[in-house]
């Protein structure tokens, strides 16, 4: 507040007083006297009041215009070095883009200079290309008229001369080469074969295919058929199988396509006729025991020959067909322990070659597991168990095994070669497998029938018991690039004609002699 202000208020109140009050009484003016001290005192310590508060907002506003000034210079020099840096960028960029523009001219300036020497150079070659071509024509005319022939018939009197002599000179080579490959390779397959079989000694188990259950008596026959027939209808119908009573003595046959039912039929009705109760409902029971029994027994069996040979992680479902494989015979030979004795074979021969020997076990043990099933689906054992054996997980390897160990596979894989040579020597082995005398005739008739059949054949023999058959042929009627031939079409019409465990071999015997096989 403004000192001068301050105190015009306190003499005007000083002055409202009325005189004639201040004169008639003294302590009247002792109090105005009084007032006018405090009324001084007042506006003094106003006054020093407010000096003290002009001198703090003099200080103040001072500080704020200092704090303002400051905050100024600063703002303006950090803009300052903005700006700065900004400038030097730019002229940063400025100089790059002046040294890329001085190497863009440079370059343009090399491109046409190397432009310019191109255009000469070609000029250069095409002239010369034009002197060339010239050049040859003449020496191409000349040539012509010493030799007497254009240049196309000469280029085709070379081109034949040298065809005729590499064709000939390829022909030596290929029968040098297959001449060397076959000595070499028959010397050491036959090491191969020899060593495993010698190795492996497995006994051969012939079975029948076909079920008889011998009897105490002909009355149990009576007993089997029942009144009026119902205990053999009850016990056909549960298994699937067919019961034949003939006059054979104390036997009755079962017959059935599928062995593991003809098995469960076999042993319920020795059990059966154990303990002589045989009505439909003791018949039901029993096969139903029977039955769970067999199963149990399957599924051993295919572990058994897993652990046998080693072949570890088959899927549980496979362990089952193969295990099934137990009751399957061919020609008389079980088809589970062939499959062993083929994965114990393959094996060895792998070992030998350096191939995986445990991946060749696994796929002999695996090769005719389709026999497991092939009653059941339609299509040949190798593609049936090829698909069961794709189904649950088995590897490449053994699946190339399974479905072309019968079959020429062309795919470059060696697997089915060496399980297809296992699965011949099983089943060629003598004692492995058996056929009736009347077949056996028959098929050594039909391999003599069928060699004769050809024109050029003079003799022809079967023998080492109908594994070979030798033809001699007429040296007038059949050279030597027939022989060869003869061979083969002979053993293709013994595929398709007979069936035979094993393999064929056809021998051609003229001045020289060309060998196929029949597989």
């Amino acid at each position: 507040m403004d000192i001068n202000l301050i105190g015009g208020i306190v003499l005007a109140a000083v002055l409202a007083f009325p005189a004639g009050y201040l004169i008639r009484s003294r302590i009247g003016r002792s109090r105005l006297t009084s007032a006018e001290r405090q009324a001084r005192g007042v506006i003094e310590q106003a006054a020093r009041e407010a000096e003290s508060v002009k001198r703090d907002a003099v200080l103040e506003g001072r500080e704020e215009a200092l704090r303002h000034k400051q905050q100024v210079e600063r703002e303006t020099q950090s803009a300052r070095n903005a700006q700065l840096a900004a400038e030097r960028a730019f002229q940063e960029k400025e100089a790059a883009f002046n040294r890329r523009v001085e190497l863009i001219e440079k370059k343009d300036r090399d491109l046409k200079r190397v432009e310019q020497d191109l255009g000469q150079r070609e000029g250069a070659v095409t002239k010369r290309s034009d002197d060339l071509q010239r050049l040859i024509a003449e020496q191409t005319s000349r040539l012509e008229r010493v030799a007497g022939m254009s240049a196309e018939e000469a280029r085709a009197q070379l081109l034949a001369s040298i065809e005729s002599e590499a064709r000939a000179e390829g022909s030596r080579l290929v029968a040098e080469i297959r001449d060397s490959a076959q000595r070499n390779a028959e010397r050491e397959a036959r090491k191969i074969i020899t060593l495993a079989i010698q190795r492996y000694a497995g006994d051969h188990a012939s079975e029948s295919s076909v079920s008889v259950v011998s009897l105490p008596s002909d009355d149990m026959k009576g007993r089997i058929i029942g009144r009026e027939g119902r205990n053999i209808r009850s016990f056909e119908i549960i298994t699937g199988v067919d019961v034949i009573i003939d006059d054979t003595p104390e036997a009755v046959i079962l017959s059935g396509f599928d062995p593991v039912r003809r098995e469960i039929a076999r042993q319920a009705l020795e059990r059966l006729v154990s303990d002589g109760r045989i009505h439909p409902a003791r018949i039901e029971e029993v096969v139903a025991k029977v039955k769970i029994e067999v199963e149990a027994k399957i599924r051993e069996l295919g572990e058994m020959a897993c652990l046998e040979v080693g072949a570890h992680g088959v899927h549980p479902e496979l362990q089952n067909t193969l295990g099934r494989l137990h009751y399957r015979t061919s020609y008389g030979q079980n088809v589970l322990r062939h499959s062993v004795e083929v994965a114990h074979l393959a094996g060895m021969m792998a070992a030998e070659i350096g191939m995986d020997q445990k991946m060749a076990k696994r796929g002999g043990l695996m090769h005719d597991i389709g026999k497991a099933i092939d009653h059941d689906h339609e299509g040949t054992h190798p593609a049936l168990g090829m698909e069961l054996a794709a189904r649950y997980g088995e590897p490449q390897p053994v699946l190339e095994a399974i479905g072309y160990h019968h079959d020429d596979y062309a795919g470059g894989s060696i697997w089915p070669v060496l399980i297809s040579a296992a699965d011949a020597i099983s089943g060629a082995r003598p004692g492995a497998r058996r056929e009736s005398l009347e077949v056996y005739i028959k098929r050594l008739e039909a391999l003599e029938k069928i060699a004769s059949a050809f024109p050029g054949v003079e003799k022809s023999y079967a023998i080492q018991a109908g594994r070979e058959v030798r033809i001699m042929v007429e040296h007038n009627r059949v050279d030597d690039a027939r022989a060869q031939g003869l061979a083969s079409e002979i053993a293709r019409r013994i595929e398709r004609e007979l069936e035979y465990p094993g393999q064929i071999r056809v021998t051609v015997i003229r001045e020289t002699r060309a060998v196929d096989y029949a597989k």
